[in-house]
């Protein structure tokens, strides 16, 4: 079992080398968000990773590892990288890496190689990350924006918050 070790998270442009590591934090991933959007494995017990997939194959998306150490604590994946506002389309850590500013840190690390506009979208019942999501999009702007948008495809769900910021050139 490999614990927490001191020192910051680091931040790592995901390669196809990667996969294993990435699907297996995906899974965590999904399985979490599972709670709040009711989703469900495939058949063969995997959950769809089509944001994974195109973070590491379609130049318009960039994937990111994150680790302590040398254990791989979380990722990161972006869509619109080359786009007038770029989204924050999943994020997640491993429960023993949260609470200790390893989030922040990991966020500031990849909006800031993107300035601009930036989106990240979170359901209010997933109190922590809309706590977070918040708290992140005021850090980076002072003007930043919130606003609710219906999930599409998803009828009688609650809608998304959707946070709105800007991240300087630095």
């Amino acid at each position: 079992m490999t614990t927490s070790q001191p020192g910051p998270a680091t931040v790592s442009l995901a390669q196809e080398g990667d996969r294993p590591t990435l699907e297996r934090l995906w899974t965590m991933f999904r399985h979490e968000m599972s709670a709040h959007s009711g989703a469900l494995p495939n058949s063969d017990g995997r959950f769809r990773q089509e944001r994974l997939d195109a973070a590491l194959s379609d130049p318009e998306w960039a994937g990111f590892v994150v680790r302590l150490g040398g254990a791989p604590i979380g990722l990161a994946i972006v869509r619109g990288t080359e786009s007038s506002e770029r989204i924050l389309s999943s994020f997640f850590l491993v429960h023993g890496a949260r609470k200790a500013g390893h989030g922040r840190t990991v966020v500031r690390a990849i909006v800031s190689q993107y300035p601009g506009q930036w989106a990240v979208a979170f359901q209010e019942v997933n109190l922590p990350a809309a706590a977070f999501w918040r708290a992140i999009a005021s850090e980076l702007d002072d003007g930043w924006t919130l606003d609710r948008q219906e999930v599409p495809g998803r009828p009688g769900f609650p809608p998304d918050s959707w946070a709105r910021f800007r991240v300087p050139d630095m």
